[in-house]
């Protein structure tokens, strides 16, 4: 049975345990801490990285999360709670539901978010090009609106981009469309593809002969749903085709510099960081 005298003590030792935890939960412990960030780092290559790139500059998948303006979070808190629990809706998988790398302490999610503020560029970044001959490109002479929407505005066959400048980089936009097969790769998961779907492309040869070409929009074991070029949707039985194939190769033509000369790809790069920053 304690004394007075202790279990005084043990109250005195509760709460302020109690608000050191409070506290944790309120800011970031290791806010500026050089070490810190340097064990976050090692943390964000193997749970953050495969989506964002590393550096944290951003992936074919995840944001750019060295600007200082995001999109999500703007208090280390707020960075937190993302980080546990993902964006329902998105690709952000809750901690530890990935399947890249394991679950991470509360610990460890501190320090990765000590290590991405310490990689924020804190400057306004310029901008990569005309961001109003841009659009007047996307909807016009480049084509791209024939696939890609924007606001509801534009093409279903591919994906849809009003928010992809807010989410990757210039580099990494310009290098889908120079090598649009590029990161088409086999085995991963839903979470960590470059879109929700692959968009790879997929050709099937029906009983009669007739060839449909396209990307998959739904497969299990049984059916496939192909959206042809035309928009149009096919629901094949599998056991009635002649034959699948699946290739890795993107429906996406390859834009090289005779197509789309650089200057032209950086203005259609400045208007969708435009639309992306929105």
């Amino acid at each position: 049975m304690l004394v007075p005298s202790c279990r005084k003590a043990v109250v005195v030792w509760i709460a302020l345990s109690s608000g050191i935890l409070r506290a944790a939960q309120d800011r970031n412990p290791f806010a500026g801490d050089p070490r810190a960030a340097k064990a976050g780092e090692y943390e964000f290559r193997i749970n953050c990285a495969l989506c964002h790139g590393l550096g944290a500059r951003g992936g074919g998948r995840g944001p750019d999360l060295t600007r200082a303006q995001k999109k999500f979070a703007h208090s280390d808190v707020e960075m937190f709670q993302i980080i546990s629990n993902g964006i329902a809706g998105t690709a952000m998988p809750a901690n530890g539901t990935n399947g890249q790398g394991v679950g991470m302490t509360d610990e460890e999610i501190w320090q990765i978010i000590t290590y991405i503020r310490s990689q924020e560029v804190k400057t306004k970044a310029t901008s990569v090009g005309d961001a109003a001959h841009g659009k007047s490109l996307f909807y016009g002479d480049a084509n791209c609106s024939l696939c890609h929407m924007i606001n509801g505005k534009g093409g279903r066959f591919g994906p849809e981009l009003t928010s992809v400048g807010g989410a990757r980089t210039p580099a990494a936009i310009i290098d889908s469309v120079r090598h649009p097969s590029h990161r088409l790769a086999w085995g991963l998961t839903e979470a960590t593809k470059e879109f929700p779907q692959e968009y790879e492309t997929v050709t099937a040869v029906t009983a009669d002969g007739k060839e449909i070409k396209g990307v998959t929009l739904n497969e299990d074991s049984f059916s496939v749903q192909i959206m042809d070029q035309s928009e149009k949707i096919h629901l094949l039985r599998k056991d009635r085709l002649r034959s699948f194939h699946e290739s890795r190769e993107s429906a996406m033509p390859q834009y090289g510099t005779d197509v789309l000369s650089d200057k032209d790809l950086n203005d259609i790069v400045a208007f969708l960081i435009s639309v992306g920053a929105k």
